[in-house]
This record gives structure tokens, sequence and C-alpha cells, in this order.
């Protein structure tokens, strides 16, 4: 439940996000503007949303390429999932809405924006339960058992690719691992997971490394910035944010032949991004990998302007990476 501006006392506060107050009510400062599906006029994709896990209200915003000559052709699926330190943004997100239409026009492919639940009414794990759940719902589509007919008709479930961007990336980084798991080998047949995207993955440690040294005070305001979404008594050693500590699962674990890694010359989660990509490619696991480094831009930078020169760039690296063979 979000509220306006009050003078009620506040019991967290974690910028810039939110405020919570001490009757439980939630404001939020970014992330709360909205804009409806939509046929969009300027790249001719199509969006529209659904809800996809009645029990927990967890929706999607599916979007479609323009349709083109051949009705019959079959196009790549991307399973997405947003970012927002796990607590802030959604599928209807403006920002996002943009920048998701032109990465479909670009690449051709059909896009399902999973709108998970968002901490603090909904803490961690519950973001990762409800991404497992989505992705469970679209592969109910490949056996025909599924309700959407958009997906059932040109979905390509040959060419399924996990993606997201900051919180989204750590989500499809676990979401594969699990996938990976000899249990989930067994059980979900036919429906493989072909690459993933991880665009600014938001991974973490309680240990500072490389350009984190140089600012503790950002340092310190990351930290609790996890702390609040995941209340744990490892803090920023837990396994969801941090992929190498010791319990963690292995990277070669990963349900995927291949992997791109992006990341932003400015941002502060770059030193992790490089480090996941790294320890991916000296590790057991058998993929492709690729490594991408935006100079001269921060975190999200393509979602906060994906109309930017090197937003259009980084949206035409990531379409080429979903139909690289």
């Amino acid at each position: 439940m979000e509220t306006s501006a009050t003078t009620k006392a506040v019991l967290h506060d974690v910028p810039p996000y939110l405020k919570v107050y001490e009757d439980g009510t939630v404001e939020r400062f970014i992330g709360v503007e909205s804009v409806p599906p939509t046929l969009d006029s300027d790249t001719g994709v199509s969006s529209k949303d659904v809800i996809i896990i009645p029990e927990t209200g967890v929706s999607a915003r599916i979007y479609r390429p323009k349709p083109t000559a051949n009705h019959h052709k079959k196009h790549p699926l991307v399973v997405y999932f947003h970012g927002g330190a796990f607590c802030i943004s959604s599928t209807a997100d403006p920002k996002y809405h943009d920048m998701l239409s032109k990465l479909v026009k670009e690449a051709q492919v059909f896009l399902v924006s999973v709108d998970y639940r968002l901490a603090p009414e909904s803490p961690l794990p519950a973001a990762y339960e409800d991404s497992w759940a989505a992705l469970q719902w679209v592969a109910s589509h490949l056996e025909e058992h599924g309700s959407e007919d958009w997906l059932k008709e040109s979905a390509d479930f040959e060419k399924v690719y996990l993606a997201g961007d900051s919180a989204g990336a750590n989500i499809s980084h676990h979401l594969a691992i699990k996938a990976g798991l000899p249990s989930h080998n067994q059980s979900r047949g036919r429906f493989k997971i072909a690459g993933i995207l991880l665009v600014h993955p938001y991974f973490w440690g309680k240990d500072p490394i490389g350009v984190e040294k140089e600012n503790p005070f950002f340092k310190s305001v990351v930290d609790k910035w996890w702390e609040f979404v995941c209340p744990s008594d490892l803090g920023c050693d837990d396994p969801l944010i941090n992929p190498f500590v010791i319990g963690a699962p292995s990277v070669e674990g990963l349900a995927s032949g291949k992997i791109l890694v992006c990341v932003a010359g400015n941002d502060i989660l770059r030193e992790r991004g490089r480090l996941y990509y790294d320890s991916l490619v000296k590790s057991a696991w058998k993929g492709q990998a690729w490594f991408l480094q935006t100079e001269g831009e921060d975190h999200v930078f393509h979602v906060i302007d994906s109309g930017s020169e090197k937003a259009m760039e980084l949206i035409k690296k990531c379409a080429q990476f979903f139909n690289k063979d």
C-alpha cells in the first residue's frame, strides 16, 4: 500500500526508493508511474496484460512484434524480469515499457515481462518464487496446456531466453541455476533455456572489491538496500545476492548454452558483473559467454533513457544475442 507525504513516524527510510511508516504503509518515490498496454505507434509492437498466477496476483505484460507477411513464423521467446532493487517498479513502468518495446522490435522476439511481488510487502524470496512460477506458466504452453494464444501460436520454444536488468538479472541467474538441477532437468522435458542475458546484474557481497573500496559510503547504502529487502543473518553474503560465497550453487550448473553479461563503466555494480563473467568462463560450465561494458554510463542507463545513442547500441547488442545461432 502506498501513501502520500505524511507526518507519521518513519519505520524504515531506504533512499532514494521508499519509506515505510510505523503503521505499515509504504511510500515509494521511484518507479510508481504506469502506462497501459498498447499498440506502440513508433515500433509497431503490441502488448497486453495477463494474470498468470491467480493465487498471488502475479501478472505479466506480453509483447508481440509487428506481424510480418509470414504469419506462421515462430519468434524467439524472452522471459524478462525488471529491475528495481526488488522493491520498486513494475511491468507497467513507462521506462520499461518503452525500452522493451524497442527491444522487441529490434530483436523480433515475443517477450513476457513478469510482474513479481515487491518487498517490503512481500519480502524475499517472494520475487524468486513468483518468477519461477511465471517460468512454469510459460513452459505450460509448450505442450499447449497454456491459455495464452499469442504464445501458443507464435513463440519458438526451442529458443527461450531468460533476461533482466539489475535485480531482474539476479533473478534470471537464480532461475537458470534452479532449472539446471537434476530434478528439474527431468521434469521440464522439451522446455530448454537457450540463453541468459544479464544487464547490469545486481550481485553484491559483504567485503568490498575493486571500485567499491573507493566509496565506503555508497557501499553502505547498497548494503542497506539488500538488508532491507532480504532480512537475513547472512546479510550481503546471502547466496541470493553473492553467488560466490561458500554454499552458493556453482555457476557451472547454469541451464543454458550461452550467456551475455553487460555492465556500465560508471556503475559501482560493474565489478560484480565482471567477477561473474570471469568466474563463469573459468568454471566447468560448457557454454559460450560474452562480456560487454558500456563506457561513460551508469546503472540501467538504457532504461532511464532508452532513446539515447548508447542505449540503442546496447539494445541492438542484446537483440543480436537473442538471434545468435
